[in-house]
Formats: C-alpha cells, structure tokens, sequence
C-alpha cells in the first residue's frame, strides 16, 4: 500500500507516470527504504496507464459491492466476537476494608 500511496503522491506531485526512482524518493522522503522487487513490480503493473483512470474503474467497482448486513455466517462470526470481548473484560478489584484507626488525630476506640 506504501508503494501506490508514493507513486499517487508522486502523480499529484506533478509526474504523469513515476518511475521508480521517484516512488523511491518519495519513500525515503518518510525514511522507508524502497524494496526493488515490489517496486519493481508497481512500476511494470502501471506502466502505460493513467492513475486517475485506475482509481475510477476502481470506484465503480466499489459501487457494484453489497453493503448489507451480510449473510448468516458473518453475522454469527461478528456475535462471537463481541462475546469474546465481553468474556474478555478484566474482573474488577474489590477493595479491602483497612482499619487504619482515625488517621486524622480523632478519638480511638480502643
């Protein structure tokens, strides 16, 4: 994700199609040392097309998804779930009952 995230920036920045070096610039702009191999794919991938196109196809993809509540099964993994968080919870501590006398210099009733 942080390779199409620089290579978006790189667009925005001015460059129609970034080559790895730029993607590499902006990476280490933000101290993350590039991978060659995955940069090297991203670069083959995209070459030759236009990310605004890419993000629009991709957006009308989005589109076409169910936004439902789901099936049956997704429904009861999301239920056992919160019952795991709910078993989860810490036990509270009960607080002990300290005769500590009158601290404040009162009458004791010894």
């Amino acid at each position: 994700m942080k390779y199409i995230a620089a290579y978006a920036l790189s667009v925005l920045g001015g460059k129609s199609a970034p080559t790895a070096d730029d993607v590499k610039k902006v990476l280490s702009s933000v101290g993350i040392e590039a991978e060659q191999e995955r940069l090297g794919t991203l670069i083959r991938t995209l070459e030759g097309k236009q990310l605004h196109e890419l993000i629009a196809a991709g957006s009308s993809k989005l589109s076409t998804i169910a936004v439902s509540g789901g099936s049956g099964a997704a429904a009861a993994s999301g239920e056992a779930a919160v019952e795991a968080e709910v078993k989860e919870e810490e036990p509270q501590e009960e607080e002990a009952d300290v005769d500590m006398g009158d601290i404040f210099g009162g009458e004791d009733d010894y």
